[in-house]
């Protein structure tokens, strides 16, 4: 009976380290890519009803696998946020498409995006529509994104290093805002900056506790509806401070 018990518990160790290796083998070739993205906007996007053809063809085009570090790469079709460096992230494919489909953006509008990080959420857009503007307070990431963006031929989408709260006034009014990361309360210039007619969608509130919000602007009055409890790394400003 021992001996049995010690044959089990062998056989059961080396199933653990076979699951192991195969969790952390790394996917290497375009088409194994190719597969794990078809299998994210199947599994992940279209199953949790999300079936705009316009947003499902642009996840299906735009390589995620390119935004995160080589160390990253292996899960980069995963639901889930990884880290990007500088202390950020980039969030799950399900929050970069639901928030995108709650803006129900169209070919012939500009959109402004606060938080670029790795660039993803700007690619996405700039599939979608005529004009991205997208800032990042960082100028690490802000500057990889901008080099990542340009090599991947994105010529609509235009990249500034600066602070997002005071939004980017040069070329406002915008049809549609988002924000991908959290202030406590939503900045007044993000209210100025938006178009009669026009939506934002900003998740909003403190490190515990975050809701994303969806605004729409009527006759220069703001209607705000929470949808979604999330949680998103906090809008800073340049000295590092929390807005």
């Amino acid at each position: 009976m021992k001996s049995h018990k010690n044959l089990l518990s062998k056989i059961l160790l080396t199933a653990f380290w076979i699951l192991i290796a195969a969790c952390n083998s790394k996917i290497t070739s375009q088409s194994e890519f190719e597969s794990a993205k078809k299998r994210m906007v199947e599994n992940q996007i279209k199953a949790r009803s999300i079936t705009d053809e316009d947003i499902l063809n642009a996840l299906y085009k735009v390589d995620r696998h390119l935004f995160v570090p080589d160390d990253q790469k292996r899960y980069a079709y995963q639901d889930r946020p990884l880290p990007i460096g500088e202390r950020q992230t980039i969030s799950q494919p399900f929050i970069v498409a639901f928030m995108t489909n709650v803006l129900k953006i169209k070919r012939n509008e500009k959109v402004l995006e606060i938080g670029t990080g790795s660039g993803y959420q700007a690619a996405i857009l700039g599939e979608l529509c005529d004009s991205v503007y997208t800032i990042e307070i960082n100028k690490t990431l802000g500057e990889r994104a901008d080099s990542l963006l340009r090599k991947l031929n994105y010529k609509n989408i235009k990249v500034k290093i600066g602070d997002g709260y005071k939004g980017w006034k040069e070329f406002a009014p915008f049809d549609a805002i988002i924000v991908t990361c959290s202030p406590a309360n939503i900045p007044l210039p993000l209210k100025e900056q938006l178009k009669e007619g026009g939506r934002m969608i900003i998740p909003v509130g403190d490190s515990f506790r975050q809701e994303l919000v969806y605004i729409e602007k009527f006759k220069d009055k703001l209607f705000e509806k929470e949808i979604l409890p999330v949680r998103f790394v906090p809008m800073i400003d340049s000295s590092g401070q929390r807005y």
